[in-house]
């Protein structure tokens, strides 16, 4: 809460629901923000940039169905600010496209509640972007007109102008179009509008569960029922409809619509997560670890005091780099400690996580398992060298015993411990997806714990099983679940280029 008891409101556009197109801004307003009140168009994952301690309070408003009438929800966030709330009301698109965020600025303005306005990205273009129908084209329209296709029901006479709306000219976008649609072609015809003019109907836009269909304005509207389109969608009526067939892309890539389940820890999600929006696919979170500090934190101490001692620092994974630097700071230290200590990382996003603490890897395997990381440090050591190995208590013996095998002196530090949350909702995530990702053994170790054995093999059964590498799929395949995906570069990137091939190929 604002100490100087003085709140605020920021009316901010969600854009059209890919988190990748919420603006800086919008990013920056919301993980300061304390009330939430956000709207049906604004999605899962742009309500979690939001952080955990903030009130959230849905409002959202679907045809026919509202959480919370109009003047209750401006009464809400007014008292929410009087009280010296920093609040964010969150809507879908941009506040100011019919949105009723002037009204509520109106509101805010007549209370006398200081207000910023954080404009959103549009479905308006962005839905046809994502069609791939751009709004203006040079052979086709010069300019394009946004309306509304569902007036507020108070009005007597429409104050729309039909005869100025029917310009082959230029581009017409209508927004909440689809239940008055055959209307809304009828009159388009009736003032001018050829009937084979091309219309596209986008439901979802920007979303891995965007649909659009394509015809022409005599029959879409026959087309859209029959297809089952439903809210939220928008409608395009123009010579650049027809584009689509050439520039088609959002939709058109091997994952598109596919929904992923994603078993890692809840805090390392959101990285993947987003690669598979970006890729239009749907992630589903549901990890089944969770990373937590050891009980006994003696062999660390022990290490820490012994710190310069060392001749390597090995780090498996971001966790541990994560862990160890905490510690360290909690000593009142920083990557100085390190001193003279050769630092290896396990792959490429560990030696990333060691960056931001201002340490670049002097070793990274050009293949991120253990076994590869052991020989490239036997192969620069010499016997006797000391070697620190801060890692997951539940870690393979492979790498240490082949350093010991080696001759090296290695301390084994445990830094964290993974422990499987519960989730009562797990079957069904999994049921409901069409692939399951593995990041680790131990992803799949929880995977079978949620389920049971034999559960965990029926329900793997008939979807796509990916693994980050071949530990990962050699625990996969020791659980009984048949592996179909093996990523030859052992990250998350590498997993989902390898997904991609798998089904561009079986097209």
């Amino acid at each position: 809460m604002d100490t100087s008891g003085q709140g605020r409101v920021f009316l901010v556009g969600a854009g059209p629901g890919d988190p990748g197109l919420l603006t800086l801004r919008a990013a920056e307003v919301l993980e300061s923000t304390e009330v939430l009140l956000y709207d049906a168009l604004a999605g899962d994952a742009i309500v979690a940039f939001a952080p955990a301690s903030c009130e959230r309070i849905y409002v959202g408003k679907r045809a026919g169905e509202h959480a919370m009438p109009q003047d209750e929800i401006e009464r809400l966030m007014i008292a929410k600010a009087q009280a010296g709330c920093r609040v964010v009301r969150l809507k879908g698109g941009d506040p100011f496209v019919f949105g009723r965020g002037g009204e509520e600025a109106q509101a805010l303005a007549a209370a006398g509640v200081p207000f910023e306005i954080v404009p959103g990205v549009s479905s308006s273009y962005a839905a046809p972007a994502y069609a791939g129908i751009p709004v203006t084209h040079r052979e086709y329209a010069a300019s394009f007109t946004v309306a509304t296709g569902h007036e507020d029901p108070g009005k007597a006479v429409s104050s729309l102008d039909w005869a100025k709306l029917a310009d082959p000219a230029r581009t017409l976008v209508l927004l909440m179009a689809t239940a008055n649609l055959r209307e809304i072609a009828s009159q388009l015809i009736a003032h001018g509008l050829a009937p084979q003019t091309p219309v596209a109907v986008v439901q979802d836009g920007t979303r891995p569960s965007q649909r659009t269909v394509l015809g022409r304005l005599d029959s879409i509207a026959d087309d859209v029922a029959a297809a089952e389109i439903g809210a939220p969608a928008v409608v395009v009526i123009g010579g650049v409809a027809a584009l689509r067939a050439q520039l088609r892309w959002f939709d058109a890539g091997a994952l598109f619509g596919k929904r992923v389940l994603i078993t890692r820890a809840g805090e390392q999600s959101r990285e993947f997560a987003r690669a598979l929006l970006a890729r239009g696919a749907q992630p589903v979170l549901a990890p089944v670890i969770a990373i937590v500090p050891v009980d006994d934190t003696s062999a660390a101490e022990r290490a820490f005091q012994e710190l310069a001692s060392y001749s390597w620092l090995i780090f498996t994974s971001q966790n541990g780099v994560d862990a160890f630097f905490a510690r360290l700071a909690a000593r009142k230290g920083d990557a100085r400690s390190i001193g003279r200590a050769k630092v290896a990382a396990i792959g490429e996003r560990t030696a990333a996580n060691l960056r931001t603490y201002g340490v670049i890897a002097d070793l990274v395997p050009a293949e991120f398992i253990s076994e590869e990381i052991a020989r490239e440090v036997i192969a620069r050591s010499s016997a006797g060298d000391s070697v620190l190995l801060y890692r997951a208590q539940e870690a393979r013996d492979v790498l240490p015993q082949m350093l010991q095998d080696a001759g090296l002196a290695v301390t084994i530090v445990p830094a964290y411990t993974t422990v499987i949350p519960p989730d009562a909702q797990f079957a069904l995530k999994v049921s409901e997806a069409d692939i399951l990702t593995f990041t680790s053994a131990s992803t799949v170790r929880g995977f079978v714990a949620l389920l049971g054995d034999i559960a965990a093999s029926q329900a793997a059964s008939g979807k796509c099983v990916a693994c980050i590498g071949p530990i990962t799929a050699s625990a996969a395949a020791q659980a009984g679940l048949n592996v179909d995906v093996v990523a030859s570069v052992h990250t998350t990137a590498g997993l989902l280029d390898a997904l991609e091939i798998c089904y561009a190929t079986s097209r």
